[in-house]
């Protein structure tokens, strides 16, 4: 079985507690699939960065990843800068499958959630 990395892609924030609700959903990532590796990484303000990441993961021994990117819109970020370090990826780890999945907040499941959320009773 190839060994699955799984990058939890996000903005940054010069805030540290920012990046606690990223951290969980790596974290529940590595609980939900035992033997998957998984890890956060930004853009900017808050380190690692995705190449950091990339190569922790490849040094691990993860031979293919999947890049998560936490945006809830499809911005400049998303449309052009992630792609871009992806592509670089690609280029500096060659025998790496690397993924870029669409952004969290293009899927139907997680606009399903919060909906359910904010109808919650109780909220």
């Amino acid at each position: 079985m190839t060994r699955l990395g799984v990058i939890v892609f996000a903005h940054g924030s010069r805030d540290p507690q920012w990046r606690a609700p990223v951290d969980a959903v790596a974290r529940r990532v590595a609980e939900r699939e035992p033997g998957t590796l998984a890890c956060t990484a930004y853009l900017e303000l808050t380190e690692p960065d995705l190449p950091t990441a990339a190569r922790e993961l490849v040094r691990a021994g993860a031979k293919r990843i999947r890049v998560l990117p936490l945006f809830f819109g499809m911005g400049k970020h998303a449309r052009e800068d992630l792609p871009r370090l992806v592509d670089e990826l690609r280029r500096n780890h060659a025998s790496v499958a690397i993924e870029l999945m669409p952004t969290a907040g293009e899927d139907p499941r997680l606009i399903d959630l919060l909906a359910e959320l904010a109808l919650k009773e109780g909220a």
